[in-house]
């Protein structure tokens, strides 16, 4: 297992809805592998393909708390086929948007269709952190971040300070 870099906001990469998983082979494995060790080391509970420059629908997710055995999930072309009317607020943060959070309001519970790494179609409704985390990594196979989902006074200070701090680094 490798530990991949993440790509950080303003890359535009980020922005590019990824396309389908088409077969489950050893390089997909090995892909999905080195996702749950790059989100595991940075430490994270979810990360999508694109976020280490694969334009993929591939997502990794484990929301085991520090004290519980880790329950790493590989959802591979999810689809979201229903959600709540009721809603949830979490603070949310993301790998490629470094030591920035936001309250964020998405459904309380969605229904997802993925296909395994067994290359079975699976379903599975899902609540709490994990239905929010399973929506913030989907927004990511389709080219949206969480910060789409705050003021855009809020989002476009942030999206200033990481292409500021992106310029300083390529004139260092």
């Amino acid at each position: 297992m490798t530990i991949r870099p993440l790509i950080i906001l303003p890359d535009p990469v980020l922005r590019q809805a990824s396309r389908p998983v088409e077969r489950v082979d050893a390089a997909l494995k090995s892909l999905a592998d080195d996702m749950l060790a790059t989100m595991y080391d940075a430490p994270g509970i979810g990360l999508a393909a694109i976020q280490v420059g694969e334009p993929l629908r591939l997502l990794v997710i484990d929301v085991a708390k520090e004290d519980e055995e880790k329950t790493p999930r590989v959802y591979l072309n999810p689809e979201i086929l229903a959600q709540s009317d009721a809603v949830n607020v979490y603070e949310e943060g993301c790998l490629s948007i470094p030591d920035y959070y936001a309250e964020v309001e998405r459904p309380a519970e969605v229904t997802v269709r993925y296909l395994g790494l067994d290359g079975k179609l699976h379903e599975e409704k899902a609540d709490g952190i994990l239905a929010t985390c399973l929506q913030h990594e989907i927004d990511h196979l389709n080219g949206v971040l969480f910060i789409d989902h705050i003021s855009k006074l809020k989002r476009d200070m942030v999206v200033k300070k990481f292409t500021k701090a992106a310029a300083r680094k390529t004139t260092a």
